[in-house]
């Protein structure tokens, strides 16, 4: 426990917690402070194992995933999170999972974002695309 407090600083640090709380709206506010309260209890509360998706990980895997989190990888977990429309049984449970997940899923998650605005419908529903086909690909010299 005496290294509770240098993790909290590292950890507020690394995930720019003071701007977020700052700048933030309310509800952002509070919604980022949750997910920086579990990952601060799963880093400073040493136990075996940490439950992860139902199944058990050591805790030095799982505080070494949870040290390395950033500011973009909660903004990431805060849009999955609002995003979703299933019922969420635990909702604990859910954000170390999704906190865990967040390194090995943010690029992908916003790869498939740009795919689906590109090419899935997502410029066309938004009038980009009507846009750019409007707009001279080229600068001419007149």
């Amino acid at each position: 426990m005496e290294n509770s407090g240098i993790y909290r600083k590292r950890i507020q640090e690394q995930i720019e917690y003071g701007r977020h709380m700052a700048e933030d709206e309310a509800q952002d506010r509070a919604l980022y402070e949750e997910l920086y309260e579990v990952i601060c209890e799963t880093v400073c509360v040493k136990r075996k194992t940490v439950k992860v998706n139902g199944e058990d990980y050591p805790y030095e895997q799982v505080k070494a995933v949870f040290l390395k989190l950033d500011s973009t990888h909660l903004e990431y977990v805060m849009r999955c999170m609002k995003n979703t429309t299933s019922k969420i049984a635990n909702i604990r449970a859910y954000m170390v999972t999704a906190l865990y997940n967040a390194p090995a899923t943010i690029n992908h998650y916003y790869q498939q974002e740009v795919q689906h605005d590109m090419y899935g419908g997502g410029w066309q529903e938004k009038g980009i695309l009507s846009q750019l086909e409007k707009t001279p690909t080229s600068i001419s010299g007149e």
